[in-house]
Formats: structure tokens, C-alpha cells, sequence
């Protein structure tokens, strides 16, 4: 049964850190990334990792403040994002992609950085 689950949502001040972690399992997943969402804008990808960690992409609206990690044994993501800002204030998605599987997704875990 497969099984994505995000978690280390919460409310922090601007230019604060948090680290969101994933945990997926039930299947060999190749690429793992992280997306957010806020109400009324699509879906957007913010990062992601292959199994490997050889590749690994960012946002440019994030790149320079959060860093994706994978620990490919456990199929955990983690997402450590620092110097928050206001606009970095959405639902974060964790998908996880498997060979010959549509996607899957968590439940999504809410990330607002206001003062």
C-alpha cells in the first residue's frame, strides 16, 4: 500500500526557517519533489530530487533559500527552507513518483510566514 506523507508545517516570522519532511512508501520511488499551492494560483513545483540525489532542481523564486535532501533508503524528502518570506505562505504537496505509476501525493501540510 502506498503511503506520502508530509509533516514540519506551521507558522514562523519573516526570515524565519522551517523544515518540511516526507515520508513515502510502498513503492521504488525514482523522483520525489515538493509543489505548493496557493488558493486561486496553480499548483507550483518548488523543488525536487531524483533517487540518486544526482539531480535536483529549484524554483528560481527559491533557489538560494531552501535545499532539498533525500535519504533514498528511508524515501524521505526533507525541505529546509530558510529566510522565509510572505510569499513563501502556502499548502506544501509532497509528490512521489514510482516507474509505471501515476504520481502520488500527500495531503499537503500549511506553511504561513507572517509577522
Amino acid at each position: 500500500q502506498v503511503h506520502v506523507e508530509e509533516s514540519g508545517g506551521g507558522l514562523v516570522q519573516p526570515g524565519g526557517s522551517l523544515r518540511l519532511s516526507c515520508a513515502a512508501s510502498g513503492l521504488p520511488f525514482y523522483f520525489m519533489g515538493w509543489y505548493r499551492e496557493v488558493p486561486g494560483n496553480q499548483r507550483e513545483r518548488v523543488a525536487s530530487i531524483t533517487a540518486s540525489g544526482r539531480s535536483i532542481d529549484y524554483a528560481d523564486s527559491v533557489r538560494g533559500r531552501f535545499t532539498i535532501s533525500r535519504d533514498s533508503a528511508k524515501n524521505i524528502v526533507h525541505l529546509q527552507m530558510n529566510d522565509l518570506k510572505p510569499e513563501d505562505t502556502a499548502v506544501y504537496y509532497c509528490k512521489a513518483v514510482a516507474e509505471t505509476h501515476p504520481p502520488y501525493w500527500g495531503p499537503g501540510t500549511e506553511v504561513t510566514v507572517s509577522s
